[in-house]
């Protein structure tokens, strides 16, 4: 994407009234103005918050917002031109239970309060592969703890990736942490039972990956108390 390209889109994402950008100091230091009041100041209604964390362009938010109308939707990645598509089609589609937040993930303790979540979904995120990038896994244990803090209880979290190591990583974290795997499977498109929401959203860079015949893996488990 040309230099100019990203600034375009960055000037959209200022005036898009679905996104928000907050500072860095904004959230870190002081108390953050929609920290527990998100589903009232931002989407205006009591609705279900459901989070996409590292959402890229945003096309599995707007999906699943389709499909759930009565249900909030927010994007999160620190990369807002990316996700600029996503909020683009929103506002052009009328979608007011979609929005979209630039912000690093681990910070998402600090921007929702306890228990002001009630769904995590994680796609497709950067497997991090070498041991010195541990800490930078989505699915780690210290990130294991800021979601168990911002979900509601019984609160859930999907994991859709096409990392078999990460498919496998988490599954050996969860198992031994003694948190509840509801649904697992290594080949989400081979299973005929696979959840309608898992199978019937597709990222532009899930189809390439689909047509190199490539697995698509998916968790959904919920951490225990």
């Amino acid at each position: 994407m040309g230099s100019k390209n990203k600034l375009k889109r960055f000037q959209e994402n200022e005036v898009f009234e679905n996104v928000v950008q907050p500072t860095r100091s904004e959230i870190v230091e002081e108390t953050y103005a929609y920290k527990g009041k998100w589903k009232q100041e931002f989407f205006k209604n009591n609705n279900p918050l459901v989070l996409e964390l590292g959402c890229g362009k945003g096309e599995y938010t707007v999906g699943l917002a389709r499909r759930n109308p009565d249900t909030n939707f927010l994007g999160i990645d620190i990369k807002g031109a990316r996700f600029w598509r996503g909020a683009k089609t929103a506002l052009e589609d009328n979608m007011t239970n979609v929005g979209f937040l630039r912000t690093q993930i681990e910070l998402v303790d600090q921007v929702f309060a306890e228990g002001e979540v009630d769904e995590i979904w994680i796609t497709f995120p950067d497997p991090q592969i070498k041991w010195k990038r541990t800490k930078h896994r989505m699915t780690n244990p210290e990130f294991l703890e800021k979601y168990k803090t911002i979900l509601a209880k019984d609160g859930i979290v999907h994991l859709k990736t096409d990392s078999e190591f990460m498919h496998g990583y988490t599954l050996g974290i969860l198992e031994g942490l003694g948190h509840d795997i509801i649904y697992a499977h290594h080949d989400i498109y081979v299973n005929h039972e696979a959840p309608e929401e898992v199978v019937g959203i597709q990222t532009f860079y899930e189809q390439q990956y689909l047509d190199k015949k490539k697995s698509i893996t998916y968790l959904k488990f919920r951490l225990k108390p």
